[in-house]
């Protein structure tokens, strides 16, 4: 009796353990021929949110008229007045880029699930159920870093006429968390910020601030 007993123990053990094993297999499967995806389309839903927030900042600023390309550039010309020099607003533009960084970190702490989380849909059959189903979490935990710089980009505008655009390269370095665990995201975006067309020949050389480089 005792050693049918012990048979019966033994083989109910044995049942357990093939069922955790069903269970966990595929649980196991799901993880590593999923979470790759997850990681990945949360990587590029927090890229695309972050580049959607540098846009709204510097368009914030120039509705509300603080970025102006007369506050940031002063044309010096001669006599004649022809184009001699073209001399950056150091502190305007450093105050715009401070202004343009305090926005935009704020913010991205603020994303919700509803702006970057991942629909159930995306993952299971996107060709029919994209942007369908609950959302999975993803928030950004901190913005490890962000720097911005400015170039200068100078472009035939017509007969003797020269587009002149400053452009803001913004670059935000973040960690975020997902139901696949914490990724790191790198993202850059460029955004021209002021521009004008100047009559006449362009100097060859101008006063730049640091960082400021001219591409043509």
């Amino acid at each position: 009796m005792a050693i049918k007993y012990r048979k019966i123990r033994l083989r109910r053990r044995w049942m357990v353990v093939l069922l955790l094993l069903a269970l966990l297999i595929p649980a196991a499967v799901m993880r590593m021929r999923l979470f790759p995806i997850v990681e990945e389309l949360a990587v590029t839903r927090v890229t695309n949110q972050t580049a959607r927030l540098i846009n709204d900042a510097i368009d914030a600023q120039i509705r509300d008229g603080v970025v102006d390309y007369s506050n940031m550039v002063l044309l010096e010309k001669d006599d004649a007045g022809a184009v001699t020099a073209l001399k950056t607003n150091i502190s305007e533009m450093n105050a715009l880029k401070t202004r343009i960084l305090d926005t935009v970190n704020e913010e991205i702490l603020q994303l919700n699930v509803d702006e970057i989380g991942i629909p159930i849909g995306n993952l299971l059959i996107p060709a029919l159920f994209s942007g369908r189903g609950p959302y999975l979490p993803v928030k950004v935990l901190t913005v490890r870093s962000s720097e911005a710089a400015f170039s200068n980009q100078f472009t035939q505008a017509g007969i003797n006429q020269t587009l002149h655009q400053i452009i803001m390269t913004i670059t935000i370095d973040m960690t975020i968390v997902t139901p696949a665990g914490t990724e790191q995201v790198d993202t850059s975006s460029q955004v021209v910020v002021a521009e004008t067309v100047i009559v006449g020949t362009v100097p060859e050389s101008y006063l730049a601030i640091d960082g400021v480089q001219r591409t043509t």
